[in-house]
């Protein structure tokens, strides 16, 4: 049988293109593989809170079981030798591991005194018989971590959590001021636990209902914020002492070794309850004296994430107990608010189809993102204030609006924010004259409440975010937050009916945009906003 040649050569260019093929991908997949099998440097602590920086240390991840002899850390001018051990998996080498091993959980093994990691930046190499790996951090931050293959710096012992998808069948939705009794009957009714974390806690009716609960054999754990804006309140330091002097055990979480810029969370664990509130435990927020927000109940898995939450941010070197905290300390006056107002909207227990948990630092940033961009129909934003035009949520916002999404805006008018509002709700509005967006934002004028204090977003009519996170990069990346995402039509129709109230409540339009001289108004606005970036808002 015969071969027409240009069926031959055609064979054969296939041929050697397999093989190219092939060697291209063995050239590129090897050297990764290999790479991947060797030990590496995955973070390095140079500049803990202590005197002459004593625990610092250096993580190496070893793939598999290693000989540690013959192996050693330099930076280039001195040189320390690894203990002649046999290890695997992640280890901290340190100078100084007594104090070390109180900084970490990873096992900590002892180096020589030869490596001292300086806090200006330099290149740290792992070695046998040569080079392995090889590592150069920046100008470090005092008691922060930095991670490598993220190239950030991290507080030390700060979580770093994935959004959690929970299942839940339902959930039982409030709003304040209206629903104030549904936090303290839910605490109220507790049986076996309240873990409860919060920003500030000055509620006497919420500390008699965690009182009366140790009392009867319930397990009651509060962590707040140790330096709220503004001071500690003589009242909260009130409110804490009696919750101590009843058996309660009272934390407060920051200090020299804070791993988040602010405890700005505000949620409780009751049994095997999740409650989640956009607002404070005080008269303004939970005892429904000022403040509009958000809140909802939601049994299960919700519960059990924000369990391990809590234990997390309770459970390592920047907490005290009250008692230790409270020594020497001197305390800020205030006076609560005790306002009175009507109940518009009754809580309501709605089904729900899941229920996303999301914190910050670490996946609530990507989490409410990520909701925006899924958007179709519709987005509804109720908010203290924002971080100005270039913040990723305003941003994806804009996005939605661009690509034909109904987008409005209600932010605060209280007076810590009202100026920053009022420029960043004339910018977007300017903005919408000028590209033709369906986005309208409003200074809010409060009706059956004092002040708007909610973070809340409701995602074509079926996704609601509620929680704590306030719309700032400070909110995002800095503090403590969480909050929660139910996914359902019942619960967006719930907390939809409450927007369009209080946006109905605030009137207002558009204001006029005429030609050159609107568009260069805006501009000139957009440049204030982001000079003027909220970086937090106090609650």
């Amino acid at each position: 049988m015969s071969h027409r040649p240009e069926r031959v050569v055609a064979f054969a260019l296939t041929v050697a293109l397999a093989f190219a093929v092939a060697a291209a991908f063995i050239h590129a997949v090897t050297p990764t593989a290999t790479a991947a099998s060797q030990p590496r440097i995955v973070a390095v602590y140079p500049d803990p809170v202590a005197h002459e920086d004593a625990g610092e240390f250096v993580v190496v991840s070893f793939p598999h079981e290693t000989n540690l002899s013959g192996w050693t850390l330099t930076d280039g001018e001195t040189t320390a030798n690894l203990p002649p051990r046999r290890v695997s998996g992640r280890i901290a080498f340190s100078t100084a591991p007594a104090t070390t091993r109180n900084l970490t959980d990873y096992r900590v093994l002892k180096i020589s005194d030869d490596v001292s990691l300086t806090n200006d930046g330099e290149t740290v190499h792992l070695r046998k018989n040569g080079t392995v790996a090889t590592v150069t951090y920046p100008e470090a931050t005092e008691g922060e971590l930095w991670l490598v293959e993220s190239e950030e710096w991290r507080p030390l012992g700060a979580t770093d959590r994935p959004a959690v998808s929970a299942d839940a069948t339902r959930a039982r939705t409030f709003v304040l001021p209206d629903a104030d009794r549904v936090p303290v009957e839910t605490v109220r009714s507790a049986e076996d636990r309240v873990l409860l974390a919060g920003y500030t806690f000055t509620s006497r009716r919420m500390a008699a209902a965690l009182a009366a609960a140790e009392r009867r054999g319930v397990q009651v754990r509060v962590l707040v914020d140790d330096g709220p804006v503004g001071g500690m309140t003589r009242r909260e330091a009130t409110v804490l002492e009696s919750l101590a002097e009843g058996g309660v055990d009272v934390e407060v979480i920051g200090g020299a070794r804070a791993r988040y810029e602010f405890h700005h969370a505000k949620y409780a664990v009751v049994d095997d309850r999740a409650l989640v509130l956009t607002e404070n435990w005080k008269p303004s927020g939970t005892g429904g004296h000022g403040s509009r927000g958000w809140g909802v109940v939601v049994p299960g898995e919700t519960a059990r994430e924000l369990a391990e939450v809590f234990r997390a941010d309770a459970g390592w070197n920047d907490t005290r107990s009250w008692e230790q905290f409270r020594r020497g300390q001197s305390f800020e006056p205030s006076s609560p608010p005790n306002e009175t107002y009507p109940t518009r909207f009754s809580p309501e227990t709605v089904p729900v189809e899941s229920v996303t948990v999301a914190t910050a630092p670490g996946n609530a940033e990507s989490a409410v993102v990520s909701l925006l961009r899924s958007a179709n129909r519709s987005v509804r934003v109720e908010q203290v204030s924002v971080g100005g035009p270039r913040q990723p949520f305003v941003r994806a916002t804009l996005a939605a609006a661009r690509r034909g999404v109904e987008v409005r805006i209600l932010l605060s008018g209280a007076w810590y924010v009202e100026e920053e509002n009022r420029e960043l709700v004339r910018w977007l509005n300017e903005r919408s004259a000028a590209e033709g967006l369906p986005l309208e934002a409003r200074v809010a004028d409060p009706r059956g409440f004092e002040k708007i204090h909610a973070k809340g977003v409701v995602v074509d009519g079926e996704h609601v975010v509620v929680g704590s996170l306030n719309w700032n990069n400070h909110s995002a990346r800095q503090n403590r937050e969480v909050a929660v995402v139910l996914h359902g039509e019942k619960a967006g129709a719930y907390y939809g009916r409450v927007f369009d109230a209080d946006w109905r409540a605030s009137g207002g339009s558009r204001l006029p945009v005429g030609l050159a001289v609107a568009v260069a108004a805006g501009l000139a606005g957009a440049a204030v906003v982001a000079r003027r970036e909220v970086g937090f808002d106090g609650g």
